[in-house]
């Protein structure tokens, strides 16, 4: 399934669904960052996804992490929230989303890196690397207030 994002873009489509998700800034020894090119759309991306009913925000994260990058994390903090109304998803079935994302740090506790069928490949990627890197800007946003080392996080 296709996905295309939208900006701040008046061409944009109207929402017809509201999901909660969380994503990960997950972290090795090194202070690498984990991203995956995402199979949908082509960009580099952060692991994360929807929450299911009966789950935790937290417990998001870590599901997400372990299925689409093979890696068991934990939580080890909050990045910020991110409910920006400009930010629209599209995707090829006819589904139109405003996403409420919260972005979370973790590390990783076990499991072994594995591609899944929602990404094309994955890496961990150096933070003087990230600008070279096709990604939408919602991702860079909180990469950037990751590596800002922010007293509190960010609330958006």
């Amino acid at each position: 399934m296709a996905r295309t994002e939208y900006y701040d873009d008046p061409h944009a489509p109207e929402p017809n669904s509201m999901v909660v998700a969380a994503s990960a800034v997950v972290t090795d020894g090194a202070g690498h960052i984990l991203l995956q090119r995402r199979r949908d759309n082509g960009l580099w991306a952060l692991p994360g996804g929807g929450m299911d009913l009966g789950e935790s925000l937290p417990g998001t994260a870590v599901r997400e992490v372990k299925e689409e990058t093979g890696l068991d994390v934990e939580i080890t903090g909050l990045v910020g929230t991110y409910t920006d109304p400009r930010h629209v998803i599209e995707y090829s079935d006819g589904e139109v989303r405003r996403q409420f994302n919260i972005c979370f740090s973790a590390r990783i506790v076990g499991g072994a890196l594995s591609i899944s069928d929602e990404s094309t490949d994955l890496r961990f990627v150096e933070p003087a690397e990230l600008d070279s890197l096709p990604m939408h800007h919602t991702q860079r946003l909180r990469l950037q207030h990751f590596l800002e080392h922010r007293g509190s996080p960010y609330l958006g």
